[in-house]
């Protein structure tokens, strides 16, 4: 039986192959891979090695290599249809019965990429061209040079309603396809659909295998209503499961062992130029389960960098209790918080790589950006406050699912308010020294404020 190739991908990326392999060998961390002895021989050197990044095992002592479906085949007698029932159970993924007309929605989806392409390089060749002169300007401006646009393939959306609709026309491409697509929006009241996106910047999304699947768009009119808007949700383009610059940075993340979320295109952008390849971004949403997933699958402990104003702190906030109730043994967050005013533009501009590193080197750990949230920033000079705050943080903890986690959680955060003493002077938002235990009051950049 033949499955879409978009779910295979979908089950490797929520299963990790060391999950699956470690049901039968016992695997040791080796750097950035897993090591064990091979499941095919009888050896007693470990010849047998797992890489969750690139989702595949090698064994050298049988030559035998594959992905988990492989692996499930080999070591349970499956067939491949089996394989792939079994772990997109687990996966959590429905698969489609390949009926007749399920071949023509791939075989759709195949066309549906096409397009995507198609618009990707037209939007290259309007930044190319005349018209794309004044963007041009501007990406020169924030020296985003000819070979920095070509890398991240820019482009350039014409301010006419018709432009892109009738270059894909002209190609055959049915509107009602565009519509679909998100290349074209009909809002209420409006009986001939136009161009989405008009007189933008363009950022193509592209897809783990680094196929186009939807569009960012930023303006070059001030007065423009959104300064930034993205592609719609499409059969291709889910941006919850989606992180900008994954299909790039993933080979530099695990080289790095080491993978940064910042906020938005430009940031990604800058960051690679300062030397940072394994940065990626939310696609204009908070943190969702399904991208803390991903990244955990390229790093134990990915850092989140977020601006240092009040919209980055409360990113950064929404990501701890996305990820709190995930959290595993040896997986969790740092995250980095840019000073007051600057992204990582401008401060590559300021301060260069090293001020850039100083900030993710000062990453903190989620516990500690727990504290920060809860007490850092309240005043806590009454016994009856700091019961609130101890109530606080025992249900925050207590939402971790991890048995193991949880109870270190526990035994950290009790140890903390432990620390607490009754002056008002030790609680207030301005000491300098302590938070408790010993721990800075806040991270490099903007003082922490209490969640609205």
């Amino acid at each position: 039986m033949r499955y879409p190739p978009h779910i295979l991908e979908e089950i490797r990326a929520r299963v990790p192959t060391s999950e699956v392999v470690g049901r039968r060998v016992r695997l040791k961390k080796a750097g950035r891979e897993w090591r064990g002895l091979s499941p095919f021989n009888s050896e007693k050197t470990p010849s047998f090695y797992v890489n969750d990044q690139k989702q595949f095992y090698h064994c050298f002592s049988s030559g035998k290599h594959g992905d988990i479906f492989k692996f499930v085949m080999e070591t349970e007698g499956l067939s491949f249809p089996e394989a792939v029932e079994r772990l997109a159970g687990e996966a959590g993924v429905t698969l489609p019965k390949m009926t007749v007309e399920n071949e023509q929605a791939e075989e759709r989806r195949k066309g549906a990429l096409e397009v995507m392409e198609l618009a990707a390089v037209y939007f290259e060749e309007q930044l190319r061209g005349q018209a794309g002169g004044e963007a041009r300007a501007y990406l020169d401006r924030r020296a985003l040079g000819e070979a920095t646009r070509k890398t991240f393939r820019l482009g350039y959306s014409l301010p006419g309603r018709y432009a892109l609709r009738d270059f894909l026309a002209s190609k055959g491409v049915d509107r009602d396809l565009m519509l679909e697509l998100g290349l074209l929006t009909a809002p209420e009241g409006v009986n001939v659909p136009y161009d989405k996106f008009r007189d933008r910047i363009m950022f193509p999304i592209l897809d783990i295998r680094g196929r186009v699947v939807a569009f960012g768009g930023r303006a070059m009119q001030a007065e423009a209503k959104a300064k930034y808007m993205n592609s719609p949700e499409t059969p291709l383009f889910h941006k919850g499961r989606m992180l900008y610059n994954l299909h790039a940075a993933r080979k530099a993340a695990h080289d790095r062992s080491r993978i940064v979320a910042v906020e938005g295109y430009v940031d990604v952008i800058a960051m690679t130029l300062a030397g940072y390849p394994e940065t990626v971004a939310p696609l204009g949403t908070a943190l969702t389960e399904d991208q803390l997933a991903l990244l955990w699958r390229h790093a134990d402990e990915p850092i989140l960098c977020f601006d240092g104003d009040g919209a980055g702190q409360r990113a950064a906030f929404r990501a701890l209790d996305v990820a709190l109730p995930m959290l595993e043994p040896g997986k969790s967050l740092r995250i980095a918080m840019l000073p007051q005013g600057q992204d990582p533009d401008d401060l590559m501009r300021s301060g260069g790589p090293s001020a850039i590193e100083a900030v993710l080197s000062a990453a903190r750990p989620l516990v500690e950006m727990l504290w920060a949230r809860e007490a850092e920033a309240a005043t806590l000079e009454t016994p009856e406050r700091r019961a609130g705050l101890a109530r606080t943080l025992r249900e925050a903890v207590a939402g971790i699912r991890d048995e193991t986690v949880r109870r270190f959680y526990r035994d950290d955060i009790e140890g903390r308010l432990r620390g607490l003493s009754g002056g008002p002077a030790s609680f207030s938002g301005g000491r300098s020294e302590r938070a408790a235990g010993g721990r800075p009051a806040s991270p490099r950049g903007a003082p922490f404020q209490r969640r609205p």
